[in-house]
């Protein structure tokens, strides 16, 4: 009797045609990681900038609420202290002889009335905050409290796009009769997101 001997193992074309099949799997499945790990990565940078643009809405609308210098050499008629110009706009760190720095200039800088009550009787000082952007591309708030060295320099935005910052007023910015809302709009921009547009409004207490 002659006994039929089975071949076990793959010819040369069904291995060819294997890999073949693999390498197109492969390829699609790559693309597929890809993709997905550059959508996690663009949901992550704009989350960082949502968070940015919420930080600085915050400050910027107290900031703007409070601004306002007081002149206290003149009385209006009806008994009420009239406003000095409180807006600084592409202000030096020293502009109108109010230093807070030294810093770079500002895109705005917020002047108020600061009443220093560590003495007696309390002494009226400038509070200044200043907005202005680092050579790193990040968005900084600076604060003086009646000193020329700030009491604190906080980073409110990252990546913004050189030359995108303007400030708008709702009446002249450089006016005695301080403006009653004021806007900073910025544009923040990553490989990822492409340009995101951010605008920080606040509107001033009437008081």
């Amino acid at each position: 009797m002659r006994v039929r001997r089975t071949e076990h193992g793959f010819t040369l074309i069904e291995v060819l045609i294997t890999m073949a099949l693999m390498g197109v799997v492969s390829l699609a499945l790559a693309d597929l990681v890809t993709t997905a790990l550059h959508q996690m990565s663009a949901t992550s940078d704009r989350l960082d900038m949502a968070h940015d643009a919420q930080l600085g809405a915050s400050y910027f609308s107290r900031d703007v609420a409070g601004v306002g210098l007081r002149s206290y050499d003149a009385v209006a008629l009806d008994g009420s202290l009239p406003f000095q110009p409180s807006v600084q706009l592409g202000a030096a760190f020293t502009a109108g002889g109010i230093t807070c720095g030294p810093l770079p200039d500002a895109a705005v800088r917020l002047l108020s009335d600061y009443w220093d009550t560590s003495v007696v009787p309390a002494v009226r000082r400038t509070a200044v905050v200043a907005y202005y952007l680092t050579p790193g591309a990040e968005l900084h708030r600076a604060r003086c409290l009646g000193s020329s060295t700030p009491t604190s320099d906080i980073r409110v935005a990252s990546n913004v796009k050189p030359g995108s910052l303007a400030v708008t007023c709702s009446s002249a910015c450089d006016s005695a009769a301080v403006p009653a809302g004021i806007t900073l709009r910025l544009v923040m921009t990553k490989p990822t997101t492409g340009d995101y547009e951010v605008l920080l409004s606040g509107l001033r207490r009437q008081s």
